[in-house]
């Protein structure tokens, strides 16, 4: 006899799909050239564009640091002491989008396994 909880399941009685991603059948090119858009690639460059993006942005800082530099020491520092809030401000929006991005590709993924 067991007192724990239930498995969840949907409300026509259906055990829910075991939770995690889904293995895809197919790899990235495989998904990316998948024109009835069964197979997502969100999931799989979610974290290559995260990269690239924190890298551009450091880039993108560097170069701006420079030029203030060239310009004037006074706005060199200014951008020395108030850039490093802009970047994280940045990142966090460019991160928040990313995760809204994957939370809605994922319940998608949900729904379409409830749905089979």
């Amino acid at each position: 006899m067991s007192y724990g909880n239930p498995p969840p399941s949907d409300p026509y009685g259906q055990p829910a799909p075991p939770p995690g991603n889904p293995p895809s059948a197919k790899g990235f090119f495989g998904a990316l050239f998948d024109f009835s858009f069964e197979h997502f690639v969100t999931p799989m460059i979610v974290k290559v564009v995260y990269v690239l993006a924190m890298i551009a942005l450091g880039l993108g800082f560097l170069v701006f640091l420079v030029a203030a530099f060239t310009q004037d020491t006074a706005s060199g520092l200014f951008v020395l002491i108030l850039g490093p809030i802009g970047l994280l401000l940045y990142l966090c929006l460019i991160r928040m989008t990313l995760e809204f991005y994957l939370a809605i590709t994922r319940m998608s993924q949900d729904i379409h396994q409830r749905l089979r």
